[in-house]
């Protein structure tokens, strides 16, 4: 590791802030799995694990998703998605909270494949919003990524950023994307999901 004292125990939250380079990072032999990790100017950033009420709406959007893909006539423009995954960023690694994959015509190599879409669920506290909204946007545009969804729940809206292009989708409409021919995101729906699962969280003793 950069740092004087090389770590003896799983990298975990007592490890944020330990400077590390992008390929000590994806050679890390151990992390506390009850955590997440990004790699962002050759710091290390230790986050707690997203909460229920953007867990559930992830998972819900990976189920239309896959349905899309299973059942739609257009479906194999959809090579796959996956929850949480780890990209290389010209400045270090980040987490996405959801990855999608669109027009390869074959499984996605994870490791070189650069998602089509990116998603990202947002929290309420304002570092997360400008890493989310603006220091996020600007690192997925440059490696490549074509839309990048930002779902907020607090704000009842997603906002889908295209290149220079930015489009604000309120909850009450169904989202459409050239990406993804015939699929349509109701936005409604997530927000219920969010809003039921945080509310059950909330009175879970």
């Amino acid at each position: 590791m950069s740092t004087d004292l090389a770590p003896t125990r799983p990298l975990g939250p007592w490890a944020n802030g330990m400077l590390m380079t992008p390929e000590e990072f994806d050679t890390a032999a151990e992390w506390d799995p009850d955590y997440r990790y990004e790699l962002v100017n050759g710091v290390l950033i230790v986050s707690p694990p997203a909460d229920i009420g953007e867990r559930r709406p992830s998972e819900y959007l990976g189920h239309l998703l896959l349905l899309y893909q299973e059942t739609h006539p257009l479906g194999d423009h959809l090579d796959g998605s996956v929850f949480e995954e780890t990209v290389a960023t010209a400045i270090g690694r980040r987490r996405m909270d959801r990855a999608i994959w669109t027009g390869l015509g074959r499984k996605p190599r994870t490791m070189e494949d650069i998602p089509s879409i990116a998603v990202e669920f947002v929290s309420d506290s304002s570092r997360d919003r400008k890493r989310d909204y603006v220091q996020k946007r600007q690192e997925y545009e440059e490696i490549g990524v074509r839309e990048y969804w930002v779902i907020d729940r607090f704000r009842r809206q997603m906002t889908v950023f295209c290149g220079p292009d930015t489009r604000i989708v309120p909850e009450t409409e169904i989202y459409r994307t050239d990406l993804l021919p015939g699929f349509e995101l109701p936005l409604a729906k997530l927000f219920i999901e969010a809003d039921s699962w945080s509310q059950d969280d909330k009175h879970t003793p």
